[in-house]
């Protein structure tokens, strides 16, 4: 049911999920991904829509905001976003950056689909309607990173550029690092036609070794027709630039099949709200 808060009610609880394998190892480290859920938006945003550019009023997604981050035990003002564009640019994000994103698009960083910090007290998040949130952490150097990748963004090997920035950055080695793929429309229901799949066989043929994509990660239906999992994309990616596969937490989690958990752009024909992935670390 849509919820909205008059001034004395109780505020709604947003339903949040977290990489409950890194609660466990890293101790002042949160991350995860939202619900639809718990939030103060009505349809088509219903209710936790956390991304300001769908058409929802900026103020329920500002309190939406404001909600998730204080259920985490922020301040809201640790928010930090992008301004994403379906790329593969990535930000650091320093002290001074904390909040930039957090009440409107135009301080978020530009043209920006990935973040990294070594801050803490900073929240970075990304938004998300069936692209895959892909999450990074080096326990080592302490540094976290997120990124979004849609399929142009996958073609584009954020995951893999998200890996040199750390090891730029931050001194990070690739061996520590462990990363996450989180909830994203899966080979379920995302069906690519070959403008999308020349892009993932050309990517496919990069790869080391003899890996075949076929049947594990994109289904030929025919008919210029195929199936795509766009998170076993990402985790060959991540492979590929370092890290190792028993450091790669992975969801099996679809968006669109579980509708009224999740946001689907493709499942409700683009008229929808967005979650948030989010990964910050606390202060010590």
């Amino acid at each position: 049911m849509d919820k909205e808060v008059l001034p004395g009610a109780e505020a709604p609880v947003p339903r949040l999920m977290f990489i409950e394998a890194w609660r466990k190892q890293f101790p002042g480290l949160t991350a995860g991904f939202t619900s639809r859920s718990g939030g103060m938006g009505k349809e088509p945003y219903s209710s936790l829509n956390c991304a300001l550019h769908v058409g929802e009023n900026p103020d329920i997604v500002i309190a939406n905001r404001e909600l998730i981050a204080r259920r985490l035990g922020y301040e809201p003002e640790a928010w930090t976003c992008g301004e994403q564009v379906h790329g593969s640019s990535i930000a650091a994000v320093k002290e001074e950056d904390r909040g930039r994103g957090f009440l409107d698009r135009e301080s978020a960083f530009q043209d920006t689909d990935g973040l990294v910090t070594d801050v803490p007290g900073v929240l970075l998040t990304s938004f998300y309607a069936d692209c895959v949130p892909l999450y990074f952490i080096d326990p080592v150097r302490r540094a976290v990173g997120l990124a979004h990748a849609g399929w142009k963004g996958t073609v584009a090997e954020i995951a893999a550029h998200m890996v040199v920035k750390m090891v730029e950055e931050y001194g990070s080695k690739r061996e520590d690092l462990r990363a996450a793929i989180g909830p994203s429309i899966g080979r379920c229901c995302y069906e690519v036609d070959g403008a999308v799949m020349d892009k993932i066989m050309a990517l496919e043929s990069g790869m080391p070794g003899n890996e075949v994509w076929e049947g594990s990660v994109y289904t030929t239906l025919g008919g210029g027709k195929w199936m795509l999992d766009l998170k076993q994309c990402n985790r060959q990616i991540m492979m590929k630039a370092g890290i190792l596969p028993t450091h790669i937490e992975c969801t099996t989690l679809c968006t669109s099949c579980n509708n009224e958990l999740f946001f689907s752009h493709r499942k409700e024909k683009g008229l929808t709200g967005r979650m948030a992935s989010w990964i910050g670390l606390e202060k010590r």
